[in-house]
């Protein structure tokens, strides 16, 4: 079977979640006998905006396309012709059997109705609220407060302050940048992202003021179209809609997408790299965070138990994650860190993610938002590593109480500062956890098996003219 993977980003430049699942789910799929190539993103203004660039990753076609979010219109960053146009060159050099989208962030939700007119049966991953939401699928507020509703009147006014476009400084620059890279070799983008960054930065203090009423209507404007293309074409044009979680799955229906449709999947995760190495406990208790830092992901809630803990050498906290991405927020918490004596370690390989697993006695997961299936969560499953998780969304289904860890109220300090004082309080807690031996996730074999077998039933499906 031919296989076209879609997705936002691909490694070896990106390792979050969904790029981290997509590669490994590729690998597992080319095991199984499939030719298997993909389709992602990439923002790159040392390169002219919208060239497709073909290069390989591990043995695996990735055709990239160069998108520097030259956006002139907020509906551009859903519908965005120019990713439609270049994924149907794709289509025709790689003229896969059916097409798998495990994101469109940066692409086009366009692209599934384009496959589906070609005859090339089709299905979507579901790994976070993009469908639903248009602030990078997290329904979380420019205010980093959770939607726990979907709300329209709030959506627009959210909507209405994001920056779906590059700004000015790397806007302007971005041509100039290319150009000298093509006539020198001369790649200038580097110092262009850091001055972005820096002015970034200087803007980011939170504005009290409300977006203008304007901005506002256009962007209820532009979110009924989304929402009605998403229910509408791209639903239509798809085979099924995977959900890796009860909790996305249920949100979902509960949102319109028809229950047909929704096919509930945990993600598998590649098991093969994962060779436990624990260091046994001798010293403080060490606890961790290993996440990208920024406010979603909670790393400030932490800090704030941390401080109400005050649990002097009796532990220790480090936080590990990439801090480029919100460098006001990172100052803060670096400066309230240092307050505590908490260490910030910074980015941790994939690579190395079980040794860190192995000598860390408590990794927290204090996430404020909808989280689907967190990858370091299903890690430290298969690694015995205890947890101590936010009691919502995804999160909540993958720890059980007292088996491989505990949970406690996402967002509540004071919450998590009573649940880690329990475990430091007595540490054999730690010792009773994981009775049966490490809880190992769904494999990524399983996951491409099932797959496999989704595949053919999408082939069979269209083939047959749609009936299941």
């Amino acid at each position: 079977m031919k296989v076209l993977l879609v997705a936002h980003r691909y490694p070896p430049r990106h390792h979050a979640g969904v790029e981290v699942y997509t590669a490994g789910l590729a690998r597992a799929l080319v095991r199984r006998g499939h030719r298997v190539e993909v389709f992602c993103a990439e923002k790159d203004v040392a390169q002219p905006d919208r060239t497709l660039l073909r290069r390989e990753h591990e043995g695996i076609v990735v055709h990239e396309l160069v998108n520097n979010l030259l956006h002139d219109d907020l509906r551009e960053s859903f519908l965005w012709p120019p990713a439609e146009e270049a994924f149907e060159r794709v289509l025709d050099e790689a003229r896969p059997d059916v097409v798998h989208f495990t994101h469109l962030l940066y692409l086009s939700l366009g692209c599934a109705p384009r496959a589906r007119a070609r005859g090339i049966a089709a299905i979507y991953t579901l790994n976070d609220f993009w469908l639903q939401c248009a602030r990078f699928g997290q329904r979380l507020r420019d205010d980093d407060q959770v939607c726990h509703a979907i709300e329209p009147a709030t959506c627009a006014r959210c909507i209405a302050t994001l920056p779906f476009a590059q700004g000015g400084l790397e806007r302007r620059a971005a041509p100039w940048v290319a150009r000298v890279k093509r006539a020198t070799g001369l790649d200038l983008s580097p110092a262009l992202r850091a001055g972005a960054r820096a002015a970034r930065a200087l803007r980011a203090q939170p504005s009290a003021s409300e977006p203008a009423a304007e901005a506002v209507s256009g962007a209820a404007r532009a979110l009924a179209e989304r929402e009605a293309f998403v229910k509408g074409p791209f639903t239509a044009a798809l085979h099924a809609l995977v959900t890796p979680s009860r909790f996305l799955h249920d949100e979902f229906a509960r949102w319109g997408l028809p229950d047909a449709k929704l096919r509930q999947l945990r993600s598998g995760i590649d098991v093969r790299e994962l060779k436990e190495q624990r260091t046994p406990r001798a010293g403080p208790l060490r606890v961790a965070f290993l996440g990208t830092v920024v406010p979603h992901k909670g790393a400030h809630v932490l800090l704030e138990a941390w401080a109400q803990l005050a649990p002097g050498g009796a532990a220790r906290l480090r936080i590990y994650g990439n801090t480029s991405y919100r460098p006001e927020y990172v100052a803060k918490l670096r400066a309230r860190a240092t307050e505590l004596g908490v260490e910030l370690r910074g980015t941790v390989p994939h690579a190395r993610i079980a040794e860190v697993l192995g000598e860390t006695d408590l990794l927290v997961v204090p996430s404020i938002w909808y989280e689907n299936s967190p990858l370091i969560i299903q890690e430290a499953l298969a690694l015995r590593t205890p947890l101590l998780v936010s009691d919502l969304g995804g999160m909540r289904e993958l720890v059980e109480e007292g088996v491989s860890g505990w949970r406690f109220r996402a967002g509540d300090a004071a919450d998590l500062a009573r649940a880690l004082r329990a475990v430091l309080e007595a540490p054999e807690r730690l010792d009773a956890l994981y009775p049966r031996g490490p809880l190992h996730p769904r494999t990524i074999e399983e996951d491409a098996a099932d797959l496999e077998a989704l595949y053919g039933e999408a082939i069979a499906a269209l083939a047959s003219g749609g009936r299941r």
